[in-house]
């Protein structure tokens, strides 16, 4: 029987989702964890805790009125497990109580974390425990405040709600207590700041944020590539996602248009932050046009950084790819960048996720269509791609959608939480290396 567990650690990572997820279904099927006191339908324990421990944010129900308290209180620790995983949450328990980590638990969090070496495994975790605590708590402080100054809600309700929408934020969750998400605070910097600020310590990845703490001192430090592509990376598809909703929104009556300069660029900015997997609206998404529908595919679609809390195909796999193309066009042997040669097996992981991500949404698309013939497709396009890049956002079709349609939406949350790659490897670990090679050919392309 031992001999039969899955030992690869993308196996044992896929496995431990799947069983997260289970006992999350069973317990919010519990009568205490709805309002009502009565037992949630098995398909909505399931959306929801699928949606939950992938970070995602989609959801079938009003999650503040739907859930009790200590629904809701579980549904934020599936969140938590889920942003910086299972393996990652037992290494942390392990460390608190001064354990060893052993080869095979180096192994498995190497595959979660995915740091650069087994040696950077300890300062990895450590950082994860250190940042998702300071900012955390912080965040849930800070809007604690701010919720009980300016709206109608005791000290412990706002309390309550500082640390959900903490935690939420943080995770690149997207779950919110409130049935409009964020809307109401569609112009309060003080506590869309606070958001926003989560969800980019969250989302830029442990090993970036492990290597800014290392080299906080040293002004003249090199940053990796992989840092530098996700720092400036992530800069730009910010500063570009702001501009572009801005000027395709700023006259639209449903949305942007009936604010002020200074509160557009506040939606905007938040807009484009979120849309990069944390699945907070501050605009009613399905009032926006076309044109920003399009985009916001294009943002979820990249996501975050990697080995962080959010979702998609990643900063460092889209620029990498960017890099790629540009040298083919430049007619250079080697992709490099500043000074460093970017290897073949990396640039072979890359395509491999951009294609298997594809084929994913491909296949998704294709099946949820024939389910859902009254709805037009650029929101069920909408939907399919928040759901496999776990973000959240949706036009307001999640509920209405037929069992067929949410139970593909769930698989398409699991892959893109586990990921196109590790999914793959969890499914081939019997690979056995040959020990010859071919002989060289050249088809032609294009």
């Amino acid at each position: 029987m031992k001999n039969r567990l899955p030992t690869h650690p993308a196996a044992v990572l896929a496995m431990a989702f799947l069983a997260t997820i289970g006992l999350g279904t069973l317990l919010l099927m519990l009568p205490w964890s709805t309002a009502s006191g009565q037992s949630a339908p098995w398909m909505t324990a399931l959306f929801t805790a699928t949606s939950a421990v992938c970070v995602t944010g989609l959801a079938v129900v009003d999650t503040g009125t739907y859930w009790s308290p200590l629904g809701q209180g579980l549904l934020m620790a599936l969140i938590q497990l889920g942003g910086f995983g299972m393996m990652t949450s037992a290494a942390l328990m392990g460390l608190l109580i001064g354990r060893r980590f052993g080869l095979r638990t180096r192994l498995l969090l190497q595959s979660e974390t995915h740091a650069l070496s087994m040696g950077d495994v300890r300062s990895v975790v450590r950082m994860v425990l250190v940042v998702t605590l300071l900012c955390e708590v912080t965040v849930a402080l800070w809007l604690a405040l701010r919720f009980g100054a300016t709206m109608d809600l005791s000290w412990s309700q706002a309390l309550w709600q500082g640390a959900f929408h903490s935690v939420s934020a943080f995770n690149n969750a997207g779950f919110s207590t409130w049935p409009d998400s964020v809307m109401r605070h569609v112009t309060d910097a003080w506590v869309l700041g606070p958001l926003m600020l989560a969800i980019v310590v969250g989302g830029l990845g442990f090993p970036v944020l492990t290597e800014l703490w290392v080299n906080r001192r040293n002004r003249h430090a090199r940053w990796s590539v992989h840092t530098t592509l996700t720092l400036w990376g992530s800069a730009a598809l910010v500063i570009l996602g702001t501009v572009s909703l801005w000027l395709v929104e700023r006259d639209n009556a449903r949305t942007l248009g009936p604010m002020g300069m200074a509160d557009q660029w506040l939606a905007a900015l938040f807009t484009s932050v979120s849309a990069r997997t944390a699945g907070f609206n501050a605009l009613d998404i399905g009032a926006l046009q076309t044109e920003s529908l399009v985009l916001h595919y294009v943002l979820m679609f990249i996501g975050g950084g990697s080995a962080g809390t959010a979702g998609g195909v990643k900063v460092t796999t889209f620029f990498l790819l960017l890099l790629i193309v540009w040298t083919e066009i430049r007619g250079r042997a080697d992709v490099e960048f500043r000074g460093r040669r970017i290897g073949t097996p990396v640039q072979r992981q890359a395509l491999t996720i951009l294609v298997l991500s594809g084929l994913a949404l491909s296949i998704g698309l294709i099946a949820i269509v024939p389910m859902t013939d009254n709805i037009p497709l650029e929101k069920l396009m909408f939907e399919v791609v928040s759901a496999f890049a776990t973000v959240g956002l949706s036009t307001g079709i999640t509920a209405d959608l037929p069992p067929g349609a949410q139970g593909v939406l769930i698989v398409l949350m699991y892959v893109g939480r586990v990921g196109v790659v590790t999914l793959a490897l969890a499914l081939a670990i019997n690979q056995v290396p040959r020990a010859y090679r071919f002989p060289e050919e050249k088809p032609i392309v294009g």
